[in-house]
């Protein structure tokens, strides 16, 4: 499959192609653990060959098999075509018409593998955020958009393309939906299964609906976050000098180093994942922007480049003297780090403000462990929290994302081995004294508020009170 074309030609069987590992030289997702039993792995196995004719079944049905086992899932690596997977321009694209096109341009943008966090897998960003099952339906879907008229309607359901349908021109070109569980059944362990037997996937806002467009959705956001905390907390309009620590540079949170910049402080973000880091330093995404050092940009006269990460370090202590010096000339900052935010946050005395955005995906020592413990041993908040806790203690004010981390330490699986679990938690003065803040999506408006109070957000104490030892 060199050509577009040929990608557009369906699923090939005269003859199969041959099979393939999985490449080295790419970032690969995390082995799943669906738990089937031996029943439903014989399911999900004949869901993934429902796409092949009999004469094929029998070659595949032992390598399907075999990647279930080894990865709790079946990508069908086999059919992952041999092209260079990017967008191309949509004249390009073997369409009949240009809407078809376009979708065609958007999906392979979507698997980009300088845009997608796991291309082989199929997943844009989020670690779970597919643009589809198996690469079957990938090439499926090609087919069925090269085929699209003007007046018929491409439906997809969890990554399968259930066909092309009559409808006309005002109608819309794609209906899609994912992930459509009944929420009582909408538990990881039950999506796990879901996701292996073919039935179900997770598309995140912008993989599976194929409209991801990277960090620079949330930019805007990102940066009123961080003014808006500047403001509100440390009574500031200008966060010169103001160090702000947090974690991630996947595909969303990206946005956090350049919105630190525009803010005007120095930005700091851990991440465990070198080839994250590294993808994000060298996109090099440079547009001329006015800021300055006060939060009251509109008062720039400056122009500046800057880049989405400007510099990074696996280093802790050249991380922390490149800290000091950028809060010294008070000069704005995006620097990444190569390791775990604990051991950054466990330096840093002069942080005013934090955000646990990406703790509750990857909260591990190094990217390596953090596969291995996600699938075999899931046992990490029971660090960062107290760690947390402890820096608020210290007028360090702290941002987080819905609420996962806090709401994900009460699990069981994340509390220390050594230890035992604690008990059911009451409200506690402690709950008052942590300046913990919860971040809300909603535009432009204030979107740090205080979530203290209430036995909604009791388990915050048991946080709070854990001690400095298990923090180190």
């Amino acid at each position: 499959m060199a050509t577009l074309v040929e990608l557009c030609g369906g699923i090939p069987l005269d003859p199969l192609p041959p099979t393939r590992p999985r490449d080295p030289s790419v970032p690969h997702a995390p082995v799943r653990v669906p738990k089937l039993t031996p029943e439903e792995k014989k399911l999900a196995l004949g869901n993934a060959l429902r796409y092949f004719p009999p004469r094929a079944q029998s070659e595949l049905a032992a390598e399907f098999a075999r990647e279930l086992e080894d990865f709790g899932h079946i990508y069908m690596y086999r059919f992952r075509p041999l092209v260079d997977m990017r967008a191309y321009p949509i004249d390009l694209y073997p369409a009949k018409c240009k809407h078809a096109a376009a979708i065609m341009h958007m999906i392979m943008n979507n698997l980009d593998p300088q845009v997608a966090q796991f291309p082989h897998e199929l997943v844009t960003y989020g670690g779970n955020g597919q643009v589809f099952s198996n690469w079957v339906q990938f090439l499926l879907t090609m087919h069925y958009l090269s085929l699209m008229e003007w007046d018929q309607t491409l439906v997809m359901y969890s990554g399968h393309p259930m066909g092309l349908f009559p409808s006309h021109p005002e109608a819309p070109r794609c209906v899609i939906t994912n992930g459509m569980v009944i929420p009582n059944y909408s538990s990881k362990m039950e999506y796990e299964k879901m996701f292996a037997l073919g039935v179900s996937m997770y598309g995140q806002m912008t993989a599976g609906s194929y409209c991801y467009i990277g960090p620079q959705g949330i930019v805007h956001g990102t940066m009123i976050t961080v003014m808006n905390a500047g403001r509100k907390y440390l009574k500031l309009n200008d966060l010169a000098g103001k160090v702000f620590v947090t974690s991630g540079l996947g595909g969303m949170s990206g946005a956090q180093a350049k919105a630190s910049v525009i803010a005007g402080c120095v930005g700091v973000i851990a991440e465990v994942n070198c080839d994250a880091l590294k993808k994000r330093y060298n996109q090099g995404w440079k547009g001329t922007c006015k800021r300055r050092l006060s939060l009251n940009i509109s008062d720039s006269n400056s122009d500046d480049e800057m880049d989405w990460l400007k510099d990074w370090t696996d280093n802790l202590d050249t991380c922390i003297s490149k800290i000091r010096a950028a809060r010294q000339a008070k000069q704005p900052l995006s620097l990444g780090y190569h390791g775990n935010i604990v051991l950054l946050c466990s330096r840093s005395k002069t942080m005013r403000a934090g955000s646990l955005e990406d703790w509750p995906h990857h909260a591990w020592t190094t990217a390596r462990l953090s596969q291995w413990k996600m699938t075999r041993r899931p046992v990490s908040l029971w660090c960062q929290v107290p760690a947390a806790a402890r820096m608020a203690k210290s007028s360090c004010y702290w941002m987080e994302w819905w609420g996962s981390l806090w709401w994900g330490s009460q699990d069981p699986l994340h509390h220390d081995p050594s230890k035992n679990a604690p008990k059911p938690w009451e409200p506690d003065a402690s709950v008052k004294r942590c300046k913990l803040s919860a971040q809300i999506h909603s535009g432009s408006r204030n979107i740090a508020r205080p979530f203290q109070e209430g036995k909604k957000r009791a388990h915050q104490a048991r946080s709070a009170l854990a001690s400095e030892e298990s923090w180190t």
